[in-house]
């Protein structure tokens, strides 16, 4: 059984860091990409960040470049999400995804989803 879990998140001051962990589990992810994703206003699931298993091409919201960065570990099955100076405008709960696909793609629909770590950060 596939499993995504994710873990890291906490609360923390305007302009600290995080990192978060999404721990895979249950098969082989080599042709896969692992996103994160977390609720926007308007949308069910903002896209944040994603990479790919083999190779690491990254791919990044727009709001968050430069100052978050994905990261994986392949021997541990682990992908990271390292957020540096983090505004309160990044709250959320945050839920990684893995799908079979390039690393530009979006919809993560039919992939399989974490149960996602809360992040708050005060002003």
């Amino acid at each position: 059984q596939v499993q995504l879990v994710e873990s890291g998140g906490g609360l923390v001051q305007a302009g600290g860091s995080l990192r978060l962990s999404c721990a895979a589990s249950g098969r082989t992810f080599s042709n896969y990409v692992v996103g994160w994703f977390r609720p926007a206003p308007g949308e069910e699931r903002e896209f944040v960040a994603a990479i790919t298993w083999n190779g690491g091409a990254t791919n990044y919201a727009d709001s968050v470049k430069g100052r978050f960065t994905i990261s994986r570990d392949n021997p541990k099955n682990t992908v990271y999400l390292h957020m540096n100076s983090l505004k309160p405008e990044d709250t959320a709960v945050y839920y990684c995804a893995a799908k079979i696909g390039a690393v530009g793609i979006r919809s993560y629909d039919n992939g399989y989803w974490g149960r996602g770590t809360q992040v708050t950060v005060s002003s």
